[in-house]
């Protein structure tokens, strides 16, 4: 790792003095950062090289340069769907080898039955690959390292908290979901354990491992229902299955509400969807348990898990009234995302030293500045180069629709620019997010893997 790269992302471990870094002494650092990191990433993943001489890219002058080269988030899962639906292992890692940092020991696939196979032995050669939920009908595969993992845990211990509390290892650990399994939620969530659980003290929805294949296959069904294209009795099978994991889930989730709650009257750290809060009030009315009863240090995340559940119209204000006086920070990240942005007290996002943010207009081309602000704010699509990864180029587009302030002053009093609490999706679950270079993305992978 180059010498300014390691510089911007080891400022981290005192996060007060990081985020007080004006951009003018921020960004040119940044900007030989993503220079040292792109000379070396351009000659180990294809596809970049590929960007770099489509777009006559040699050099990173200026923040402008990096557009072309960043990657459209769905290249994660631009795979043909035939490598998992036949078995295509070979093929699959030769399409991941496109886009990752070449390392690690050689991957035997000798005999892989499934997906969940496949990605176990890349992780017995090194390749830490995290897949997400695949709610499109396919999973993103994103390659990272044992370094990564580090770094990653690393920044999360000096951010996830920040401005309001600092990981201390002495909170009561509780995550709403799955703990096992090679997802980004689930690496969230052990990361938060290391960093906050007292020891033995860490409680989570199940401790059985999350099967991509299954939540694949599910994912790809849902898609193949809303379009009008499953059987009868696949929409039976579905609903079957659904219905079992509902009852079981809904009976563990209701004895760890009754944990949660045992334990209010000590520091504890939870982190889970508003509907699942929803359930936990609704179960501690039914023990007589009021609003404020939760010890003051304890650390309550909360967000989604509202899509498709009728939820009260002030859902929001009841879990805060329930909770009461404790601690609620908040952070803006994602699975692409190792530097994630935490919100100030002001309720704004900020960016870590070792993040370039990057807000485009919606095609995801153009790169948004001052002159584009109406009042000092401009709604973009939130795109990035994030300087940790070792086992991938960290450039992306993402979908989000975000509103930034250049302000050079945040209502904190810290450097700006910053982002708004306001963020949402430029698409919803079943659309098509139409980013300008991702059609010339996929043809050229397609031309690699042979499709």
């Amino acid at each position: 790792m180059s010498s300014t790269r390691r510089k911007l992302l080891d400022l981290i471990v005192d996060p007060d003095a990081a985020y007080a870094i004006d951009a003018a002494e921020l960004e040119p650092l940044q900007l030989q950062a993503a220079q040292e990191l792109f000379e070396i990433r351009r000659r180990q993943i294809p596809l970049l090289e590929r960007r770099a001489a489509g777009a006559g890219i040699n050099s990173i002058r200026s923040f402008e340069d990096l557009v072309p080269l960043l990657f459209a988030h769905t290249v994660y899962k631009s795979y043909p769907a035939s490598f998992v639906e036949q078995g295509r292992w070979d093929r699959l890692l030769q399409w991941l080898d496109t886009l990752s940092v070449p390392g690690g020991a050689q991957v035997d696939i000798t005999g892989v039955k499934d997906i969940d196979e496949w990605i176990e032995r890349l992780w017995l050669a090194g390749r830490r690959v995290l897949a997400t939920s695949g709610t499109s009908g396919k999973c993103s595969f994103l390659n990272q390292t044992d370094a990564d993992f580090e770094l990653k845990k690393r920044h999360f211990r000096h951010t996830v908290g920040w401005p309001l509390v600092r990981a201390d290892g002495d909170h009561i650990f509780f995550w709403l979901g799955p703990i096992k399994g090679p997802n980004s939620a689930v690496e969230a969530a052990q990361i938060g354990a290391q960093n906050w659980a007292r020891a033995g003290e860490v409680h989570a929805l199940s401790d059985e491992p999350l099967k991509i294949s299954e939540v694949s296959r599910m994912a790809a069904l849902r898609k193949r229902i809303a379009t009008g294209e499953a059987s009868p009795g696949e929409i039976a099978q579905l609903e079957s299955v659904a219905k079992e994991k509902g009852q079981r889930q809904h009976a563990a989730l209701t004895a760890l509400i009754d944990r949660i709650l045992d334990y209010r009257e000590q520091p504890i750290y939870v982190s889970g969807m508003w509907a699942q809060y929803m359930m936990l009030i609704s179960r501690a009315r039914e023990r007589g348990i009021q609003d404020g009863e939760f010890h003051p240090q304890s650390v309550v995340f909360a967000g989604g898990g509202v899509k498709g559940i009728a939820l009260p119209p002030d859902y929001q204000e009841q879990v805060q009234r329930f909770f009461g006086d404790i601690v609620r920070p908040g952070a803006y990240g994602m699975t692409e995302l190792m530097n994630l942005m935490p919100r100030c007290e002001a309720g704004r996002y900020h960016r870590p030293p070792g993040l370039i943010t990057l807000v485009l207009d919606r095609t995801g081309e153009r790169l948004l500045s001052a002159a584009d602000a109406s009042g000092g704010l401009a709604e973009g699509r939130f795109g990035f180069l994030d300087l940790g990864f070792e086992g991938r180029w960290g450039g992306l587009i993402s979908g989000d629709k975000v509103s930034i302030d250049f302000a050079a002053r945040c209502a904190c009093g810290r450097p700006g620019p910053t982002l708004l609490d306001n963020i949402t999706r430029w698409a919803q679950t079943g659309e098509d997010d139409h980013i300008g270079c991702a059609g010339t993305i996929d043809n050229y992978i397609r031309g690699a893997v042979g499709e």
